[in-house]
């Protein structure tokens, strides 16, 4: 899983909203986004062929959120950027797809779940965490997440980018950010019971889990203290954690140990980030290599039991 391309968007009816570099790399909000292996899907098979891996699950990258839109504009990129990747990975059926739900507009991600939910060619959802999201604990997503629920739909958590213009420098809006913004949307999502309330939804994390086995800790103290702003749980933090899957991409072989210890080594899935500089060139050395029984088991059994062995609503293992 974690791997990305871009959307088709010719004749997609957001002239408006992209247009095209020379190079060929979309142009996003003002940004080129790339590499442009993006665009190029039989890249991502022959790394796949490479790492001896036999599908990836898909979803476009972060620049193509569209959090800087809003209303009617965010609607229609969002059905632009969901078609357009079926149609980048039509006819490929190792790429599994997963559509874009726009969390900054509740309504209309909302909307768009609707229009893709019986599309048998999805094999999931993923939305941004981060960025202009309100609380995923807020009272305006219960009704997307009742659908996901019911469907038991995996929603693959993505950081989008970080408000905090500190880090601005150094590389930080994906250093520090991109961890920090997953553990705020999982957080939120803990606290406010969300996850006690509907067991179906199935949550997919990358990066390890970002910096929630770091503070998980810190999360039952204040829960076990009363701390102030906290609501009573029907869910134990670490129990409601235990409940997600992540990918295994720390970077830190004793870091993915311990986001195995944190989210249960059932819960541990193959991650790539392909194809940018922040990813890996084999999914599996975080878990002692392919041959390994915990990349194996990343691989097959965690990966059905998160996201289907079909395009479909999973079964348990």
């Amino acid at each position: 899983m974690h791997t990305h391309l871009a959307p088709l968007l010719v004749d997609a009816g957001v002239d408006d909203l992209v247009t095209t570099a020379d190079d060929g790399r979309h142009v996003v909000a003002g940004h080129p986004v790339g590499p442009l292996t993006l665009h190029r899907p039989q890249a991502l098979l022959a790394y796949l062929d490479a790492a001896g891996l036999d599908a990836a699950v898909v979803t476009v990258p972060p620049p193509y959120h569209g959090q800087h839109l809003a209303g009617g504009d965010s609607a229609r990129w969002a059905v632009a950027v969901n078609d357009g990747l079926l149609a980048r990975v039509a006819d490929q059926p190792r790429l599994r797809p997963l559509a874009y739900l726009p969390l900054h507009e509740p309504a209309v991600a909302l909307a768009e779940y609707r229009r893709v939910r019986t599309d048998a060619r999805w094999w999931g959802v993923t939305a941004g965490a981060g960025g202009r999201i309100p609380s995923l604990a807020d009272p305006a997503f219960a009704p997307l997440f009742e659908a996901l629920h019911a469907d038991r739909r995996a929603l693959l958590l993505h950081p989008s980018a970080s408000p905090d213009a500190r880090l601005d420098e150094f590389y930080l809006g994906n250093l520090l950010g991109n961890p920090v913004e997953t553990a705020v949307a999982v957080a939120q999502l803990v606290l406010g019971d969300v996850v006690a309330r509907y067991p179906g939804l199935r949550l997919v994390l990358v990066h390890g889990g970002g910096v929630v086995p770091a503070v998980l800790g810190r999360w039952e103290r204040g829960v076990a203290t009363d701390r102030p702003g906290l609501v009573p749980l029907s869910l134990a933090p670490a129990d409601a954690v235990r409940r997600m899957w992540t990918d295994c991409l720390t970077h830190q072989p004793s870091m993915t140990a311990v986001a195995a210890d944190v989210f249960g080594p059932d819960r541990l899935l193959l991650g790539s980030d392909w194809p940018f500089p922040m990813g890996t060139d084999d999914p599996a050395e975080f878990l002692g290599g392919r041959d390994d029984p915990r990349a194996r088991r990343a691989a097959t059994v965690n990966a059905v039991a998160a996201f289907g062995s079909r395009p479909g609503l999973p079964t348990d293992h």
